[in-house]
């Protein structure tokens, strides 16, 4: 069954810096080519990952692939600063300057094409909204615009039926999405304080997380499983398969 398109493509290049829209790119067994592959840890402990969470500014950093997308080697990733400057992701400078503004000592990492981890991306492979799940979340924020690039999603489903919150009856349905990237729908995206920072000017307005923990019970947006690798661009046509 038709159930819509793709709106957006966002991914995340590195960990809870802006994320870049594009065109088209692969779904691997992980997720999104290239999400999440990047990130930051504590120079304390290595596990633990630094994220908007505990450090909001992130969210004014913006990341993108300069190349090609290779399956030996990522492409270079850009950075570019609020203030609009430039780094390479790894560049000392780029590392100092978060540390001066972190207070804190960090350390940049790296994952291969083919070995990014679960944890490093979400808690499933893929996350994603839909365009009527946004509308009705702004009604319910006092018609405040909701951009959905809060939900760090990796991209946004445009609904043939503007059913909001239809997603969440299709846990353990399968999609498919243009010829052959096939996921399965898992669960409810649970959300934390991320939200409330707005993904440019990193403003923080906790009444969004409120809203969503008051009427949504703390949940939006659903988490899916890769089951089928493939190519996926702006404008495929989404089928559910069962």
């Amino acid at each position: 069954m038709y159930i819509g398109k793709i709106q957006e493509i966002i991914r995340h290049p590195v960990k809870s810096f802006q994320g870049e829209r594009v065109s088209h790119t692969h779904v691997m067994e992980y997720g999104l080519y290239g999400d999440r592959s990047h990130a930051f840890v504590h120079n304390t402990n290595l596990n633990k990952y630094v994220t908007i969470t505990q450090f909001p500014q992130m969210a004014g950093f913006q990341a993108r692939f300069t190349g090609e997308e290779g399956l030996q080697q990522y492409p270079r990733v850009e950075v570019t600063t609020p203030e609009g400057q430039k780094f390479y992701f790894g560049d000392a400078d780029l590392t100092q300057k978060l540390e001066q503004m972190y207070n804190k000592q960090i350390v940049p990492v790296e994952f291969a094409p083919e070995h990014v981890p679960l944890g490093a991306i979400e808690e499933e492979h893929i996350q994603f909204v839909t365009d009527a799940s946004i509308r009705a979340l702004e009604a319910l924020w006092e018609n405040k615009e909701v951009d959905p690039r809060r939900f760090r999603p990796n991209f946004v489903l445009s609904l043939v039926e503007k059913i909001p919150f239809i997603e969440e009856e299709w846990f353990g349905k399968r999609i498919r999405i243009g010829e052959n990237v096939i996921l399965k729908i898992k669960r409810s995206c649970e959300r934390c304080s991320i939200i409330n920072v707005h993904p440019e000017n990193t403003k923080k307005d906790p009444s969004l997380l409120k809203k969503v923990a008051k009427e949504r019970n703390n949940q939006f947006g659903v988490y899916a499983s890769v089951l089928q690798t493939g190519i996926i661009r702006a404008d495929d046509q989404v089928f559910l398969l069962d």
